[in-house]
């Protein structure tokens, strides 16, 4: 029987083969340890990070913390649109908040 993480590795392995970011329309890719969140815009193309954050904290305030500040930060490099990855990790909880956020911030995904 396969363990949980090694199940998570392997939805997200599933969602990285169809999404993709682009220097117009980067990847959100969120992480949850056991201690924090971690967002970051990435541009595939060009295999650069271009904003990262994290927060201490994983629950669902500091996610929508994570977000605004995430929102923000795109604003100012003048992304418009982004693409949600969510790393395999259930659109529930701290994840939906995360990109609630976002999209609050003014940021489609």
């Amino acid at each position: 029987m396969k363990t949980r993480i090694e199940m998570r590795k392997k939805r997200k392995a599933r969602i990285r083969a169809v999404i993709t970011g682009t220097a117009a329309r980067p990847r959100l890719a969120v992480f949850r340890s056991g201690r924090a969140m971690i967002a970051q815009l990435i541009d595939d193309g060009a295999g650069k990070t271009i904003i990262a954050k994290r927060t201490e904290g994983k629950n669902i305030a500091a996610a929508t913390a994570l977000g605004k500040e995430i929102a923000a930060m795109a604003g100012k490099h003048k992304i418009s649109a982004v693409v949600f990855d969510r790393g395999g990790f259930r659109y529930h909880g701290a994840v939906k908040a995360l990109a609630d956020a976002v999209r609050e911030g003014g940021i489609p995904i």
